[in-house]
């Protein structure tokens, strides 16, 4: 029987992080999306299931609000017909969707997870893939942060922040892997 294809998980590739950016919040990784591009060509080129992750804000200042220029996705990275848009409320892709349910209902066991931000949403949904019995890939070069303050008054820069997550992620949540190993891994099939 052969195996199922992964599929890609496309977490919140949305505009309010360029607004967030234009208001002088500084991200590490800027080639994050077209690596997000890459992976979309490559997974739609093998006909691998790609699911794209909507934030919906549910508070009344939030950039992710529906009537806010904030919750579109970035062109670049929009979906196609047949690409399901999964819209979440929460950090996790997996609580208060049904993306567990499809994944499961295609006996999908894989899942290659990039997006934005490298310690919330990505970080969230990778933990709960991980706790659920999947196979995760979090794509190193394809998620990025911002650099943020800590509760005690500490500059921390999206570099550390993005390098930490990743080491937090790495081996028992996930594997950490490029887009690059990503494409190859097609070819080895």
């Amino acid at each position: 029987m052969p195996t199922p294809l992964p599929a890609l998980i496309v977490v919140d590739v949305q505009r309010a992080f360029d607004e967030w950016e234009a208001a002088g919040k500084r991200r590490n990784n800027p080639d994050a999306v077209a690596r997000i591009v890459d992976l979309l060509a490559a997974f739609r080129t093998h006909r691998a299931p790609i699911f794209h992750i909507r934030h919906e804000g549910t508070k009344p200042n939030s950039t992710f609000l529906p009537s806010r220029s904030g919750y579109a996705v970035k062109d670049e990275a929009r979906e196609r017909a047949g690409e399901p848009v999964i819209v979440k409320r929460v950090n996790s892709a997996f609580i208060g969707t049904d993306l567990e349910a499809r994944l499961r209902a295609g006996d999908i066991t894989t899942l290659v997870i990039c997006g934005a931000t490298t310690n919330h949403c990505v970080e969230t949904t990778t933990r709960m893939a991980g706790n659920l019995g999947f196979d995760a890939r979090l794509v190193r070069d394809a998620t990025w942060t911002f650099d943020r303050i800590g509760p005690d008054g500490d500059a921390h820069s999206a570099e550390v922040i993005h390098a930490m997550t990743l080491s937090n992620l790495n081996g028992e949540f996930a594997r950490i892997v490029t887009t690059d190993d990503v494409i190859a891994s097609f070819a080895a099939k």
